[in-house]
């Protein structure tokens, strides 16, 4: 999902989590994203609780599964659910599209649910899709919107597509902006069914990536404050920040192809706190709270000032089973960590409003971790079984500039990898043998912000390998896999360093 919008000079390539809704003389809010690729994830019940307690009325997510949207049944919560890109070709059938608005949609409003949007694939205009969706979105889009409308659910009930920002095309400031021209044809024929049907254009956007991909990025520029920021002047509005300029570059391209007036829902937005060094709590907390201040304000853009701007942050939470192909920052984009805690203070209201809530009375497995045994006799096998430990579990938090890199040395890093695989196992017997290599130890073994995990005593989701389905930078290699190997060669290096 890779939003790219050129600002100033420099070309912004803005990555593209998070779902904005503007819609004129709405109060803000913000939402958030729950994703759901972890290999342990908290219960639906404990996660509805989280979203009660810190007073979030909306959520998107990225399927339809039945025990969510039963969850979230008369909680009044605004729900958006939606149709993943492989399913796409098949709603192009009428007939199919209605039956899975009727299995995923109709069957859960009497119950409560109060699902407001449907999207329907996840940016298939993405580049990296090579034209693999593109026949089929609007399709499945028409076919889906004329079920809920056949079924008096139309007025209720919105189809949408969910776009990465590379439809956007560019040669300077937001006020150049058009569409992409391998896709205008296809997008007019979206955004026009859209405007018929008064339903909202959806893009994503993320300044992160800004910085993650281009090492001259004015640091300041990404973050709301315009403290140390150049100006980006474009005729007689002035831009201090990524996510005005970004947005208005959109509302430019609308405007052209003759919509003034659309409704517009940014999918996902937010900074990771691990995995790259500008993904660090300090500045997701910055980024997330100037955001949230933003919002709150009431103030718009400048091309749409006095404008309402509805958010929703990716993401809810941590998720461990997430494709790092786009970096190792992929799994953890949350606002919580993968048990429900809060990485730092947020509040979500805006500045002086109530820091988040965390979840509560949660079960963990025994309090034992797997370590390294440095006294094995025979270390042969450690690069082999470290290696194997971070295929099969995650070490992201062990890469440059990362919380885990400048607390331990090679030994630490083959238990951190480690205790990964043994928690990932759910401490299964066997699971901390590593070629003996590995000893289950009591005391726990963190070491400032490198934090041992100890995992939640819940039924695994999943042991398989990390997907790509939903949302965030993975989505940007639709094939991705686990692509580990250039963190787990720096990772050999290091311990290999530490034996000598």
């Amino acid at each position: 999902m890779v939003l790219d919008v050129f600002c100033a000079t420099s070309i912004l390539i803005l990555h593209a989590l998070c779902i904005v809704s503007i819609y004129p003389g709405v109060h803000a809010s913000l939402g958030v994203n729950w994703g759901t690729e972890s290999s342990h994830p908290l219960p639906e019940n404990t996660i509805i609780k989280m979203l009660k307690a810190n007073k979030i009325t909306k959520v998107k997510l990225f399927d339809s599964k039945s025990s969510t949207l039963r969850a979230l049944a008369n909680t009044g919560i605004e729900i958006m659910v939606a149709v993943p890109n492989e399913v796409l070709a098949t709603l192009t059938s009428a007939t199919a599209a209605d039956l899975w608005v009727q299995n995923n949609v109709l069957r859960y409003i009497p119950i409560g649910a109060n699902i407001r949007y449907v999207a329907v694939g996840n940016e298939p205009f993405l580049r990296a899709y090579n034209g693999s969706f593109t026949a089929a979105t609007y399709p499945a889009l028409r076919n889906v919107q004329e079920s809920l409308n056949n079924n008096k659910m139309g007025d209720r009930v919105k189809a949408t597509v969910p776009l990465n920002a590379d439809i956007l095309q560019t040669t300077g400031a937001p006020s150049a902006t058009t569409f992409r021209p391998d896709i205008e044809s296809d997008l007019k024929q979206i955004i026009s069914y859209l405007a018929e049907n008064e339903s909202p254009f959806t893009i994503n956007i993320y300044p992160f990536l800004s910085l993650y991909g281009d090492k001259n990025f004015p640091v300041n520029y990404a973050f709301f404050s315009g403290n140390g920021v150049t100006p980006v002047k474009d005729g007689g509005l002035t831009y201090t920040n990524v996510f005005d300029a970004s947005y208005d570059s959109l509302v430019v391209a609308l405007r052209k192809a003759g919509y003034n007036n659309m409704s517009i829902i940014v999918g996902e937005i937010g900074w990771p706190t691990d995995g790259d060094v500008n993904a660090n709590p300090g500045y997701a907390a910055k980024f997330n709270q100037g955001l949230a201040d933003h919002i709150a304000s009431n103030k718009g853009t400048p091309l749409l000032p006095n404008s309402a701007i509805n958010v929703y942050l990716f993401s809810m939470l941590d998720e461990d089973m997430k494709s790092i192909a786009p970096g190792n920052f992929e799994r953890h984009w949350g606002i919580f960590t993968y048990d429900g805690k809060r990485k730092y203070s947020l509040s979500l209201s805006g500045s002086g409003g109530s820091d988040l809530v965390e979840a509560t009375g949660l079960k963990y497995l025994q309090p034992q971790w797997c370590v390294l045994d440095t006294s094995a006799a025979d270390m042969s096998k450690l690069g082999d079984s470290v290696t194997y430990a971070c295929t099969n579990a995650d070490c992201t938090e062990l890469g440059y500039g990362c919380s885990c890199n400048k607390y331990l040395d090679g030994n630490g890093n083959a238990s951190f990898a480690f205790n990964s695989y043994f928690q990932r196992q759910n401490q299964e017997k066997g699971s901390c043998y590593f070629n003996g290599l590995g000893k289950i130890v009591k005391k726990d073994p963190s070491v400032n912000s490198c934090k041992f995990m100890l995992q939640l005593a819940y039924p695994t989701a999943s042991s398989g390998s990390p997907s790509s389905s939903h949302s965030s930078a993975s989505s940007s290699w639709p094939n991705a896999s686990v692509a580990f190997p250039a963190m787990v060669f720096l990772l050999l290096h290091k311990i290999y360093l530490t034996l000598l």
